[in-house]
């Protein structure tokens, strides 16, 4: 019963580290697309913000992540 009840509970403590490692690698791919397009690493910004802080980030929204409930800034330098 103990193992039951545990491995839920396990669960859904590690849910958000799994959710921003998502969060994470979608910024990480969408970075290599940029750099393989010619723009230097150096050169740019990609952050993911809540979307109700979406509209008011400066730069463009390039991407979504975390069941879309985060938006990814891409910002040039």
């Amino acid at each position: 019963m103990k193992k039951t009840l545990l491995l839920p509970a396990l669960f859904m403590l590690l849910a958000p580290a799994f959710a921003q490692a998502s969060c994470e690698s979608v910024i990480e791919e969408i970075k290599q697309k940029i750099i393989n397009n010619g723009v230097p690493a150096d050169n740019f910004s990609l952050v993911a913000v809540p979307n109700d802080e979406a509209e008011q980030a400066q730069g463009q929204i390039v991407g979504h992540c975390q069941n879309e409930t985060y938006k990814i800034i891409y910002t040039r330098h």
